[in-house]
């Protein structure tokens, strides 16, 4: 289980592969200079409820991985967290669809570029 860390205070434990895509979607919108909201629903541990930050180029962004290796990427799954990113919602984490690559009878179909 990794962390993500907001301006070294707000933080939240995301399973360390959906870190990862979270991870891409977000450094890919500050390279781009778009700003953007962040949410996540908080544990029933720390008292439920919802959070949502504010990342802008200039946050103190921390991902924390509790693993050494790097998982693979689901394309579909960048795609599906970059679109919820360019909502007026802003960025939050959904499940991860099958990576269209991975079905069979799919290796000769293009896959779109990442982000």
């Amino acid at each position: 289980m990794g962390k993500f860390v907001y301006e070294g205070g707000v933080k939240t434990e995301i399973e360390d592969r959906a870190l990862t895509h979270l991870q891409l979607v977000i450094t890919a919108k500050l390279r781009r200079g778009e700003p953007f909201p962040f949410s996540w629903r908080e544990d029933a541990s720390v008292g439920g409820g919802r959070t949502t930050v504010w990342i802008q180029p200039g946050s103190s962004l921390v991902f924390k991985y509790f693993g050494s290796r790097q998982p693979s990427i689901n394309r579909a799954w960048i795609e599906a967290l970059a679109f919820t990113a360019n909502a007026p919602s802003g960025l939050y984490l959904v499940p991860e669809p099958q990576d269209p690559g991975d079905a069979p009878g799919t290796e000769d179909v293009p896959v779109s570029p990442p982000l």
